[in-house]
């Protein structure tokens, strides 16, 4: 499985060197090369963005990009496998679209809802469970990164799968990208395991100055995740699942086994010649349209989204500290971030 790494896009490959110096840990290529993991490395973490002409990103990455991405961050700082292994699984439920599934099962705000199969998944699979019992490892011990605070904790806090994401979608989402290699490289160096106010380890930053770049960068990066363009992607791509469903035409199981461009396939193939229609327009359009009222005849959605964003521990004289509380300029990037706001309705110039 070690050809997996060495057939990555040379970004990801050098991108992987600085979150694990020490290289990869053998265990990591027995557990990759499973079909369960092998699906979601054809699910983008991108949640449908790749597949219209509204976002030009700089080349896709997959969950299961993602999810190395995270557990290498754990494994630098814990060289715990048990944590490691949670991190790398935490996505192996993503279903084809990822959140946009979410969106279709409601849960815009949380986005959590397709994280329920995890512990199923994975006790299914014969190939996983037999290298736990390899390892002596138990199931409920890598079933669920959210016991390990160092792998997912509560927004605001930063964890590394929210570390992880911020630094990718820096580098390719949507062409321009805010970051580079050297850059991650130097912020990531400047980072450390710490406590935080309730005495839990947190990964948060040595250095102030870092620390307030570091926000600094993501305060280009969070206001893409609750676009207009974003969120009308996602509800759409919803849409057209949830109605292809209903055709009879996919189930949901379909969504947990078969890759993106395989049900891109079957939705460019469906019956439903509206269907059809919408998403080949939904594929090439260029410009959505934003207004404070609804618009009739197009497709016209309002959608409140999950505010995603981090304000990190700093290591300071007095103990750790928030970046919020010793930074003003910090303080007013992140509060001019969460009080901004996107016009109420966004549409495109189609129905549906």
């Amino acid at each position: 499985m070690k050809q997996y790494f060495e057939n990555l896009n040379p970004i990801v490959k050098e991108y992987y060197k600085i979150l694990s110096p020490k290289g990869i840990p053998d265990f990591i290529y027995d557990y990759i090369q499973n079909p369960e993991m092998q699906r979601i490395g054809k699910i983008s973490i991108s949640c449908g963005t790749d597949y219209t002409k509204l976002f030009n990103h700089k080349f896709m990455y997959s969950n299961l990009e993602h999810s190395i991405g995270v557990a290498l961050i754990i494994w630098n700082f814990t060289e715990d496998k048990k944590q490691t292994l949670a991190g790398l699984f935490h996505d192996i439920a993503t279903p084809t679209f990822k959140h946009c599934i979410d969106f279709m099962n409601g849960d815009h705000e949380k986005q959590e809802s397709t994280e329920k199969l995890t512990t199923e998944i994975i006790k299914n699979s014969k190939e996983i469970m037999t290298l736990l019992e390899r390892d002596g490892i138990k199931l409920e011990e890598v079933d669920d990164y959210h016991i390990y605070p160092i792998a997912d904790n509560d927004t605001p806090r930063l964890s590394a799968d929210r570390l992880e994401y911020t630094f990718m979608n820096g580098i390719f989402f949507d062409s321009e990208g805010v970051l580079d290699l050297k850059e991650i490289k130097r912020i990531y160096e400047d980072i450390e395991k710490l406590q935080n106010e309730e005495g839990i380890e947190e990964i948060g930053f040595k250095d102030k100055s870092i620390a307030e770049e570091f926000i600094n960068i993501c305060a280009k990066i969070w206001p893409y995740w609750v676009s207009n363009k974003d969120k009308v992607t996602m509800q759409f791509i919803a849409d057209v699942v949830k109605r292809m469903y209903e055709n009879n035409e996919i189930t949901i199981k379909d969504l947990y086994t078969m890759s993106e461009q395989e049900i891109i396939e079957k939705i460019e193939n469906s019956k439903d010649s509206k269907i059809v229609k919408s998403f080949n327009k939904f594929r090439n359009t260029t410009h959505i349209g934003e207004s404070e009222n609804p618009v009739e005849d197009k497709y016209c959605v309002n959608i409140k989204a999950k505010k995603r964003y981090n304000i990190p521990l700093v290591q300071t004289e007095d103990g750790t500290k928030r970046i919020n509380e010793i930074s003003k300029q910090a303080d007013n990037v992140i509060k001019e971030y969460l009080n901004s706001k996107t016009k109420k309705y966004v549409y495109f110039d189609f129905n549906f």
